[in-house]
């Protein structure tokens, strides 16, 4: 349960490349079916995605507001001008 817990997006990609290579060579299946499949896939992905969002959410904590009012003022002077 750990696993999935740390790589929900990674097990999804393998999930749905499993699943559009069955629909491809498995040609008999019905149409409803896979697009069963398909609807639960989508709303897996949201799932998934909002795991993730979570995740980078979590690991930037309060960190960056420190550094939010730095901004880039400190770069802009290594560069050289264009014109």
């Amino acid at each position: 349960m750990q696993f999935i817990k740390a790589h929900p997006a990674r097990i999804y990609a393998v999930a749905v490349a499993a699943l559009a290579l069955v629909a491809h060579y498995v040609p008999s299946l019905p149409s409803a079916l896979v697009l069963g499949l398909v609807a639960a896939v989508l709303g897996t992905g949201e799932a998934v995605q909002r795991t993730e969002n979570a995740k980078t959410a979590g690991a930037g904590g309060d960190e960056h507001d420190e550094h939010q009012d730095q901004g880039d003022d400190e770069h802009q002077d290594d560069e050289p001008a264009t014109a």
